[in-house]
């Protein structure tokens, strides 16, 4: 089969090698002049002049990313080398808040057929700065989440959903985690998809809680891997090309005139949208009628270290930001800290003021210098109750792929991951 990918993102990229391991013959397109999309690598320049690769946002993987990580072994990246995995850690600049211990493989794989595994029970134990009615109220909240199957009603928020964790667990816990995880205020939030996350973060998976931390830039940690893999394997790959149009040719397609027998759409909904409004107006009204949230990051750069590589912070209006990352410790410059700021509103200079404030206040960090701000106006789709997403097929030889896609994960990497490979079984079972 002859195959066009529109988009080189990480959901186009993983469509593209998937196919190319199926024996179809694949062409991708890709707007931008580097690969990754939403999760790419950017130029800029240190305080001392010297070139630096950043990333347009901070990520955090997690060990319950299991597609990614298999793809990522495919195109050739040790995961072991390009990631440091540590266990999930919540903690405070004031050492306060949750982490979860590390445990030895074989008995991670034990504690997650009890009720309670073994480390989640141990990190609210163990949370520091959390009273006794803090932790009973997160460990019977949870047990309750467990005997429901970790399924709410559709039109629950988060929000609603942990009404009945105290405010200190609200604020150190669920609220932090929703914003890193869906990427949406906790009062908008789906309740349904955040306990999916946490079922298979710290429930299913052995391992996935755990936080992988890239110590390579987003560019190296998969998709140019992918590029160089792709073209090594027959398929043709066209960086800096923005697709104009689509249309359809008797049983296939004409992409900007070139003829294919399918198509894979993993190009950002509005990009679909413009597309396939012509050939599929209600998918494209579909997925132009999503709404967005923003993350923004901004790299200031330290004299000091970080005492680790990841911090929670105290978020509030005028101090937005939720964690920072010590990027010294991942393998980059020495002082240079990645702050991220979910479901993000302000503009680029309120930020970063706001962000030098907050680094100075909650860090006591003094000779501060900006770097980069970086801000994706949509970022992520809003992960909203009873939501309902754009379906993978978008017309007949015509499918789609992305974190945006219909599905039961957030618009994450391992969302875009498992949307891609759903859109190649998809087309070899004849959709």
């Amino acid at each position: 089969m002859n195959l066009s990918v529109i988009g080189g993102g990480w959901a186009g990229m993983a469509c593209a090698v998937e196919a190319t391991r199926a024996g179809h013959s694949v062409t991708v397109f890709e707007a931008a002049r580097q690969w990754g999309g939403r999760a790419r690598a950017v130029p800029a320049t240190l305080p001392d002049g010297s070139p630096v690769l950043l990333d347009n946002g901070q990520h955090i993987l997690i060990g319950a990313y299991t597609e990614t990580l298999a793809l990522m072994a495919r195109v050739g990246i040790d995961a072991e080398t390009a990631l440091q995995r540590i266990p999930l850690v919540l903690r405070f600049p004031d050492g306060g808040g949750l982490a979860l211990p590390h445990l030895p493989r074989r008995l991670d794989e034990a504690a997650r057929r009890l009720a309670l595994p073994l480390d989640v029970l141990a990190g609210v134990l163990g949370a520091r700065g959390w009273s006794w009615r803090d932790k009973l109220s997160l460990l019977r909240t949870s047990t309750r989440w467990q005997r429901q199957g970790f399924d709410c009603p559709r039109n629950q928020s988060v929000a609603d959903l942990c009404a009945t964790l105290t405010p200190r667990v609200q604020a150190e816990l669920t609220e932090p985690l929703c914003l890193s995880a869906l990427n949406t205020p906790v009062a908008e939030a789906s309740g349904q998809v955040f306990l999916r996350v946490l079922d298979d973060a710290l429930f299913k998976t052995p391992g996935g809680s755990q936080l992988l931390l890239p110590r390579v830039d987003l560019g190296a940690l998969f998709p140019d891997a992918a590029d160089r893999w792709l073209r090594q394997h027959g398929a043709r790959t066209e960086a800096g090309h923005r697709v104009r149009s689509l249309a359809r040719d008797g049983a296939g397609w004409r992409v900007d005139g070139q003829p294919f027998d399918r198509v894979v759409l993993a190009c950002p909904p509005w990009e679909a949208a413009r597309l396939a409004a012509d050939v599929a107006p209600g998918w494209a009204a579909a997925a132009d009628g999503l709404a967005h949230e923003a993350i923004a990051t901004v790299y200031l750069h330290a004299d000091a270290a970080l005492p680790a590589a990841l911090l929670a912070l105290r978020s509030r209006p005028d101090a937005p930001a939720q964690f920072v990352f010590d990027r010294g410790r991942l393998g980059g410059p020495h002082g240079l800290l990645a702050f991220v700021v979910s479901a993000s509103s302000a503009d680029r200079e309120t930020l970063q003021r706001q962000v030098l404030a907050q680094a100075r206040e909650q860090l006591g960090l003094e000779r501060l210098r900006a770097v980069l701000t970086v801000v994706e106006r949509r970022a992520t789709f809003a992960c909203t109750p009873g939501l309902v997403r754009p379906p993978q097929q978008v017309a007949e030889g015509l499918l789609a792929c992305g974190d945006h896609v219909a599905g039961p994960y957030p618009a994450t990497l391992e969302g875009a991951v498992r949307s891609a490979i759903a859109a190649v079984r998809a087309l070899d079972a004849g959709s």
